[in-house]
C-alpha cells in the first residue's frame, strides 16, 4: 500500500485572539517557513515588561527543518521579535526593501547579524517545497506585501495587513489583478487580516490625511505645530514635511525610533525630503514658533516616548506651551486608550491646542473594512478561510462576512495560538495543538520574568511588603537582635509605630509556639512567622502585604 503522503500544516503563534504578535508557521513533510516575527505590546498588568514577544519554543526544537522566514511589512508588530529570534535561530529573511531597512536598524542595535534577501513584488522565492510569490498591497506603510504560496497541496494565500488605496502616497495601487489571477486558478486556503472586519464601507485614502494637514498648516499661522505619529508610518511623515516645506517651516524629527525610521526611508529612497528643511533639535531655539514643526514618537501614550515626555516637562529640548498645536496621527491601539488620554490632558492643561481621532480626520487606518475585505473574498475566492490579525470578536464577525458571502460554516477555521489546521487537498480539520504563548521582555532580560515573578510584581504594588528581620545565635540558642519590621508600601512606618509593635509580638509568639530553639528547619520556621503574621495583618487592616521572614545566623 502506498505511503499516505503528508499535509500541510498551519499554525500560528501569534496574532489571534489578540492585536500584535504575528507569527505564522507553514509546515509540510520536514519543510517549514514562518510569515512574520511580531512583538505586542504589554497589558496593564504586566508590570514593568517592555515587549510581549511569541514563544517559538516549537521552532526551536524544529530548528534543522526550518527554511526561511517571510516578512510582510516593517510594522513592529510584524518584525518587532526578529531579533530575539535569531539569537536562538540561523534563518535567511526575505523581505522588500524598506521592510529589510528597518529590520536591519533592530539587528545593528541588538548586534545580530543575518542572512537577507530583497525581493521585488511579482517575485518568487523556493524554500523547501514552498514557493513563496510576493504581492503588492498597501497599507500604511511603503512596500507592503501579500503572500502567495504554492504548496503540494494547493495555493495558500496570505493577506498580510492591507487596505486597498487607489490613489497611494508613494508607488503603485494595490495589484488586485493578481488577486483575481489567483482565484481563477483556484486557492485552497485564505489567511486573511481582520483588525477592521467590524467597520462598514471603505478606508479612506492616505492622501485625505494630507488634504487635512494643509487646513491645519493654513490656520496655524501663528502656532509650532507638533504631530505625533508611528515612527513607521513613512507615507505621514512624507506628508508633514509636504506641508512644512509648503508653510516655509523647518522640520525636526524627535524619537530613537522615529530617527532611525526617517533615516532608513531617505537613504532608501522611500523619503523625499527637499534641501536645507531639516535641522537638529538643538537648533529649535533660533526659530519662531511659526517656523517650526516637530515629528515626534508617542502617538500611544508610551511613558518614556517624547510626546509623553513633553507633556510631563521632562523633555530637554521642548517645553510645551500656548503656541502649539499638537496632532495625534493615529487611532489607538486596543489597551492604550488610558495612556493617551492622560498625555492629551497634560497637554491640554499646559494650553496647547491638541488634535486628535474624534475630532478631526487627523489619521486613517491602514486596515481595510468591510466592503474592502468582501472584495478580497470575490476576487480570491478561496475553498478554505482561516480569519488572523484581530482580537476573537474579530475573528468571529470576519466569519460572519465570508458565511454572508456564500461560505460554508464548515469551511471556516476560528483559530487560536498554538492550534493546527491540517489541511489537504479536499480536507480540512484542527488536529491537534503546539506549544504556544509569549515571552516576556523586561530590559536585557528576555523570559526571565514570568507568570511567578508577574504575580509578585502585582501583589507588590497592590498590597506592599513586610520584612522579618530576626538574628538568631545558635550556639546560645538565643534571639540577639529582633524582630525588626521594616514596611514599604503596606503602611507608613512613623504613622503604624503601634501596629508594627503589636506585629513583632505576634512574631515573638509564633517563634515559641514552633520551639525554635528545638527546630532546625528554617524553611518551617519562616512559614510559621508568614501564617501568623498574615492572619493578624489582615484582622486589623484587611490588607494581605507580601510577608518576607529573614532569619540571620550570627
Amino acid at each position: 500500500m502506498a505511503d499516505r503522503k503528508p499535509s500541510l500544516k498551519v499554525v500560528s503563534l501569534g496574532g489571534l485572539g489578540e492585536i500584535g504578535k504575528n507569527m505564522t508557521v507553514l509546515e509540510y513533510g520536514d519543510d517549514i517557513i514562518i510569515i512574520d516575527c511580531g512583538v505586542a505590546f504589554p497589558e496593564d498588568d504586566m508590570l514593568g515588561i517592555d515587549l510581549v514577544i511569541p514563544d517559538y519554543s516549537y521552532l526551536t526544537k524544529n530548528r534543522d527543518r526550518v527554511k526561511a522566514l517571510f516578512l510582510t511589512h516593517g510594522h513592529e508588530d510584524h518584525i518587532g521579535s526578529i531579533p530575539y529570534f535569531l539569537k536562538e535561530m540561523n534563518v535567511p529573511i526575505y523581505a522588500t526593501k524598506l521592510t529589510l531597512g528597518l529590520v536591519d536598524n533592530k539587528l545593528k542595535e541588538h548586534d545580530v547579524k543575518a542572512e537577507s534577501y530583497c525581493i521585488l513584488p511579482g517575485e518568487t522565492v523556493k524554500a523547501g517545497c514552498f514557493e513563496v510569490e510576493f504581492i503588492r498591497t498597501t497599507h500604511s506603510i511603503a512596500d507592503s506585501v501579500a503572500f502567495a504560496i504554492k504548496t503540494p497541496v494547493g495555493i495558500i494565500v496570505h493577506s498580510g495587513d492591507f487596505k486597498i488605496d487607489y490613489t497611494p502616497i508613494q508607488g503603485e495601487a494595490m495589484d488586485l489583478q493578481r488577486f483575481a489571477e489567483l482565484g481563477k486558478e483556484g486557492v485552497l486556503l485564505f489567511l486573511c487580516e481582520s483588525t477592521n472586519v467590524e467597520q462598514k464601507g471603505y478606508t479612506m485614502s492616505e492622501r485625505t490625511v494630507g488634504s487635512i494637514f494643509e487646513q491645519i498648516f493654513d490656520d496655524s499661522e501663528d502656532s509650532r505645530i507638533i504631530v505625533a505619529t508611528f515612527s513607521s508610518n513613512i507615507h505621514r511623515i512624507q506628508q508633514v514635511i509636504n506641508s512644512a516645506h509648503k508653510h516655509n517651516r523647518k522640520v525636526v524629527i524627535i524619537g530613537r525610533s522615529m530617527n532611525n525610521a526617517a533615516k532608513t526611508a531617505i537613504e532608501l529612497g522611500y523619503l523625499t525630503v527637499p534641501e536645507n528643511i531639516m535641522i537638529e533639535p538643538s537648533e529649535l531655539k533660533n526659530y519662531t514658533p511659526e517656523q517650526l514643526t516637530i515629528i515626534t514618537t508617542g502617538s500611544q501614550g508610551e511613558p518614556m516616548a517624547a510626546l509623553s515626555r513633553m507633556a510631563a516637562s521632562d523633555h530637554r529640548q521642548v517645553e510645551i506651551n500656548q503656541l502649539d498645536k499638537i496632532i495625534i496621527s493615529a487611532s489607538p491601539i486596543p489597551g492604550n486608550e488610558k495612556l493617551i488620554s492622560k498625555v492629551i490632558n497634560e497637554l491640554m492643561k499646559k494650553g496647547a491646542d491638541v488634535l486628535y481621532e474624534g475630532l478631526m480626520e487627523v489619521h486613517v487606518s491602514g486596515h481595510a473594512k468591510q466592503e474592502e475585505i468582501k472584495l478580497m473574498h470575490a476576487l480570491v475566492k478561496p475553498k478554505y478561510l482561516m480569519p488572523i490579525h484581530g482580537e476573537y470578536k474579530h475573528l468571529k464577525q470576519h466569519k460572519e462576512l465570508a458565511k454572508n458571502m456564500g461560505m460554508p460554516k464548515e469551511n471556516i477555521f476560528l483559530m487560536s495560538n498554538g492550534e493546527v489546521l491540517e489541511i489537504s487537498r479536499d480536507n480540512a480539520k484542527v488536529v491537534n495543538s503546539v506549544h504556544s504563548g509569549h515571552i516576556l521582555v523586561d530590559g536585557l532580560g528576555v523570559g526571565d520574568v514570568g507568570n511567578i515573578v508577574l504575580k509578585d510584581r502585582r501583589h507588590l504594588s497592590q498590597d506592599g511588603l513586610m520584612i522579618v528581620v530576626i538574628s538568631v545565635d545558635k550556639e546560645i540558642s538565643e534571639i540577639v537582635a529582633g524582630p525588626e519590621i521594616i514596611s514599604r508600601g503596606f503602611v507608613y512606618v512613623r504613622e503604624a509605630e503601634d501596629l508594627l509593635d503589636e506585629a513583632k509580638n505576634v512574631v515573638s509568639e509564633a517563634l515559641d509556639r514552633c520551639s525554635w530553639r528545638k527546630n532546625t528547619e528554617w524553611s518551617l520556621i519562616k512559614a510559621a512567622i508568614k501564617e501568623s503574621l498574615r492572619e493578624f495583618v489582615w484582622l486589623k487592616t484587611k490588607r494581605s502585604p507580601m510577608i518576607l521572614p529573614i532569619i540571620m545566623e550570627v
